[in-house]
């Protein structure tokens, strides 16, 4: 029996922040240092960011509104709402993303109806409401009164591992179940004006968006790509607690991002890697760069920098991580979907296609997921070896290899 991702959809809000203009804006704010005004610059630009999607209107600078709560267009300064204010938003912005990318992954789903659903899976760290995400959705979408819920809430950017590796054991206990992942991140509530080198960072990165997996071991009709399950792992590193947290304070939630993260990945990787490539002793065997895909949950320029060259990766093989981080930017928990989402969209190249993904969060914890990429139709003439189409249009865009950069890149997370 396997369990399989038998659809995958994202949703984004419509309000986009190009890049260079959020930078101006936060460059520009009453009370930046020199240096501030130098980190805003080195983050912005460094961040392989073009655009990201964001559920505040009046962060647009063509908004005008007579009492601005986040932003005063006329004046070009940033607010400081409470973090109620800014919770009450997520509360409904939040629910429409939910309920928008829960309901189009079922659509998608050939052979599943909303009655199918047994169980709810929903993710989020970046806001509070009960009855919650998962009562939305089901109520939303019609779903049967008597659906499992769960809330996984307040992990971090790796929240959608353990949400999928729950699922999974749901349908290995039962091969008739049905489960509806939905992550939905509204990151962008907690963005802040400050000379604060963590703050100024989760300015230059953070995002919003949402995407939601339908995950079953049924045997359904059609030939639709699919994402097997195969074997998830967990690990902590032994330093880096104090390195990366996500706290709440009074004026929204409080990132914490030392810039050894990334040196902390790269020392740990391959140790955590370990646990999870020994569960299929013929990938343990091959090397990095001989695995078809990697989905890296894209936390920012330098971790994926980070990944490629310790793992001896190609740039090919980093470019879902790397075009989800260009076009969305790091939209927490839902990110690293998105990328597998990208992956799975790519034509098909026939055979077993396996998929080695991860994802990092406080802690500093580490998790990885083994995955066989599976149906769909084989692209003709497509190359046998994955990760190594150069451009191939996608829902995500034209995915390219990202050029050589020797700018310093944020950490990220």
């Amino acid at each position: 029996m396997t369990v399989t991702i038998k659809s995958l959809e994202i949703a984004v809000p419509p309000t986009v922040l190009v890049q260079t203009e959020a930078r101006d804006v936060f460059g520009a704010q009453p009370g930046l240092t020199r240096l501030g005004q130098r980190l805003v610059r080195t983050c912005f630009d460094s961040a392989a960011i073009d655009t990201r999607r964001t559920s505040l209107a009046e962060l647009s600078l063509s908004y005008r509104s007579d009492n601005p709560v986040f932003f005063d267009a006329e004046s070009g300064n940033m607010l400081s709402p409470s973090t109620k204010t800014r919770n009450d938003i997520f509360a409904t912005e939040a629910t429409k993303l939910f309920i928008e990318s829960a309901r189009k992954a079922v659509d998608a789903c050939e052979g599943i109806d909303p009655a199918d659903i047994t169980h709810v899976i929903t993710v989020s760290c970046t806001g509070f409401f009960n009855p919650g995400p998962d009562y939305k959705v089901v109520r939303a979408l019609g779903l049967n009164a008597s659906v499992q819920r769960f809330h996984l809430g307040f992990m971090g950017c790796y929240a959608a591992f353990p949400a999928m590796r729950a699922a999974k054991a749901f349908c290995d206990a039962d091969p008739s179940a049905v489960v509806l992942v939905v992550s939905a991140e509204l990151c962008s509530l907690h963005v802040r004006t400050s000379n604060d080198p963590d703050t100024i960072m989760g300015s230059s990165l953070f995002a919003d968006g949402a995407a939601a997996a339908v995950i079953t071991a049924r045997d359904l009709p059609g030939n639709a790509p699919g994402i097997q399950l195969d074997h998830f792992e967990t690990v902590l590193t032994p330093v880096g607690e104090e390195s990366m947290a996500w706290n709440i304070g009074d004026e929204g939630f409080e990132m914490v991002l030392g810039t050894y993260v990334p040196h902390i990945i790269d020392d740990h990787i391959v140790g955590a890697l370990e646990p999870l490539l020994a569960h299929d002793p013929s990938v343990a065997q091959m090397a990095y760069n001989d695995i078809e895909h990697w989905a890296i949950h894209p936390g920012g320029r330098s971790i994926l920098d980070k990944v490629e060259a310790k793992l001896d990766l190609s740039a090919e093989q980093l470019v879902p991580a790397r075009e989800t981080l260009r076009t969305w930017g790091n939209m927490s928990s839902a990110t690293v979907m998105f990328v597998l989402k990208h992956i799975m969209d790519q034509p098909f190249r026939g055979g077993n296609e396996r998929i080695c993904s991860m994802a990092f969060g406080p802690g500093l914890t580490v998790e990885t997921g083994l995955f066989t990429r599976v149906g769909g139709p084989a692209a003709p003439g497509a190359e046998s070896a994955g990760g190594r189409a150069v451009e191939q249009s996608t829902d995500h865009g034209t995915v390219r290899a990202p050029e050589p950069d020797a700018v310093p890149a944020p950490a990220g997370v």
